[in-house]
């Protein structure tokens, strides 16, 4: 049986790159990182590391190895954390993965919130874009992962369902094969999702036209009026969802420029240099004088929170959810289509 401190070894060197910097990350001599090294080729019978220079370099068989450990060593401290906090023995940690404008929105409220019903709860927060939160929660490094779809094109059979599901008990939650719910990715995610994902529906926004105050044109939304403008696009997801929106009004849009910042995307447009789309998140958490926001009929963006593994969550876990969930109600009705053309 391969053993774990070997591996954690293995991990922190492929992490870090070098033997020295693992050292003083596990805060290791640097001999005894190579003695871990060597002792777990042994036990493989395999050689994991090679001679690049003046530093070392993984081989093919031990990054397989790594990415392995990886999601096992982070399987085993969530169960050690979920554990600990179940008898007590400490206050519980909670790790919550989400994208740039949920941690501008509905985080931080969340976590205040968090503190004022249970103060020893330590939460940890990392940026990440949907298909890294994922992998993050399947690895084990977080426990609860923000992410989003965008509607109708990233839906999956089930989403129609998923959402008519929602009622006066609260988001529905949905087991199962991720895939299955529309938000694994094949093209612009790429993500290798496993058996296990649990998701609660917490947010159903519009998405909006973003333009110049100064050059918007006046009537209800179209894309198609807006044909011959270059185009901001956002992150991968977000890109090929403005590709599809475009395609749908009949045009290829000329992408002039590309940044996930929704902040830069907004002073790009008010510069007149380009127009966009933004989900209502990224203009809650900022907002530029010199744009022009029209919800586009019909596009929406869902928000969820994910879990891995079969219920019963920690109670913690759960208390997060909740929180999540009342917090981004009030950001609009679930379900709802918004009005059709209005501004914000």
């Amino acid at each position: 049986m391969l053993d774990v401190t070997r591996l954690r070894v293995l991990v922190a060197v492929a992490r870090y790159g070098s033997v020295t910097a693992a050292a003083r990350a596990l805060n290791y001599a640097q001999p005894s990182v190579s003695h871990h090294l060597a002792r777990l080729e042994a036990e493989t019978g395999i050689k994991l590391i090679q001679r690049a220079g003046r530093g070392i370099r993984l081989t093919d068989a031990g990054r397989l190895l790594a990415e392995r450990a990886a999601e096992v060593i982070g399987r085993l401290d969530a169960a050690e954390n979920e554990l600990a906090a179940y008898t007590g023995l400490r206050a519980g940690r909670l790790r919550l993965a989400a994208f740039p404008s949920a941690l501008g929105t509905i985080v931080p409220t969340a976590a205040a919130m968090l503190r004022g019903k249970q103060p020893s709860i330590d939460l940890r927060l990392t940026e990440a874009e949907p298909p890294e939160a994922l992998r993050m929660l399947r690895a084990g490094y977080v426990d609860v992962a923000l992410v989003f779809r965008y509607l109708p094109d990233d839906s999956g059979p089930d989403a129609a369902a998923a959402a008519a599901s929602e009622g006066a008990e609260g988001p529905a939650v949905h087991s199962g094969h991720f895939g299955t719910s529309g938000l694994a990715e094949d093209t612009d995610g790429g993500i290798d999702i496993t058996e296990g994902l649990r998701e609660r529906l917490i947010l159903d926004e519009p998405i909006h036209l973003v333009t110049s105050a100064h050059g918007a044109e006046q009537g209800p939304p179209d894309l198609a009026r807006y044909a011959r403008h270059r185009w901001i696009a956002g992150c991968d997801r977000c890109r090929a969802n403005l590709l599809r929106q475009c395609a749908q009004a009949g045009f290829i849009p000329k992408i002039a420029f590309t940044t996930d910042d929704y902040v830069a995307v907004q002073a790009l447009v008010a510069a007149e240099l380009g127009v966009s789309t933004l989900p209502a998140l990224c203009l809650r958490a900022a907002r530029h004088p010199g744009i022009k926001a029209t919800a586009l009929p019909g596009a929406r963006r869902q928000v969820f929170a994910v879990r891995y593994g079969d219920p019963p969550d920690p109670p913690a876990v759960t208390m997060l959810m909740d929180v999540l969930r009342s917090v981004a109600e009030p950001l609009g009705p679930l379900g709802s289509s918004g009005a059709s053309g209005a501004s914000v």
